[in-house]
């Protein structure tokens, strides 16, 4: 049995990360937590990973959490105390949000922590055969990794409580119509497709591509006149990048721009 719940693999600028018990439908229990923490920790300090990719092996994204190794915590009202360097997996704690970008790529079931996950990510492609469920509900609890918080976000009040309050299924069809995934595949393109917009991401100015996530994250945390108050002293900065020099001369010679995130 492989020990290892998260898979990683660097592809050029981007890191992907990859749920890594099949045989279990990748259920996710608090060694998986923690390894994805720690993942997300290296895509944040490594200047040279511009972008993460969150996916899952096997035929299913998640069947959620392995609730008998989080019951301990719940009970305790904690959640498990990550190592220094690592990220928030949900993003929960601004001050351990990963600072840059993340597309999340799912296919099959993907219950409860599933569905907080990809509310935690910034581009999702799900596979058509997709089953989305905030199911909590139907099994006597209700979401603690962020849905209660962001669907309605996402969604609007009514379409969040109606997945919400029931706890059924949210087709990917219906999912794309929602806004809450971005792009539909085939089952089995979903991955590829994901790591296309991440390597599309990883191309463009990572200084730039950096401040545009933390001025929306901005505007969503500390309202709009926070963000625009930002806008122009953040821009001033920027312009004193080599990146920004080269998306001038880029720019005048009609060519691609090369970017070092500098």
């Amino acid at each position: 049995m492989n020990e290892t719940r998260i898979t990683v693999e660097r592809r050029g600028h981007v890191l992907c990360m990859g749920l890594n018990r099949p045989d279990k439908m990748n259920a996710f229990d608090v060694e998986m937590y923690l390894e994805l923490a720690a993942a997300l920790g290296e895509l944040d300090r490594d200047p040279e990973l511009r972008c993460g990719l969150l996916f899952a092996h096997g035929r299913h994204f998640t069947a959620g959490l392995d609730l008998p190794k989080w019951a301990p915590f719940f009970a305790g009202s904690t959640f498990p105390e990550l190592p220094a360097g690592a990220c928030d997996p949900f993003g929960l704690d601004e001050a351990r949000q990963v600072g840059k970008p993340m597309v999340m790529a799912v296919q099959g079931i993907c219950y409860t922590i599933g569905l907080e996950l990809m509310l935690a990510m910034d581009i999702r492609v799900a596979a058509s055969d997709t089953r989305l469920g905030q199911i909590e509900v139907r099994r006597g609890i209700y979401p603690v990794g962020g849905a209660t918080v962001r669907l309605h976000r996402e969604i609007g009040w009514g379409n969040a409580m109606r997945y919400l309050l029931t706890g059924d299924e949210i087709p990917a069809a219906e999912a794309l119509r929602l806004g809450l995934v971005q792009e539909t595949t085939e089952p089995g393109r979903q991955f590829d497709r994901a790591l296309e917009i991440a390597e599309t991401v990883a191309r463009r100015a990572p200084l730039g591509v950096q401040a545009s996530l933390k001025s929306a994250r901005r505007a969503r945390s500390e309202g709009d006149a926070a963000a625009i108050a930002r806008l122009l002293p953040d821009l001033a900065t920027i312009m004193k990048s080599e990146d920004a020099a080269e998306g001038i001369r880029s720019f005048v010679e009609r060519r691609e721009a090369r970017f070092k995130g500098k």
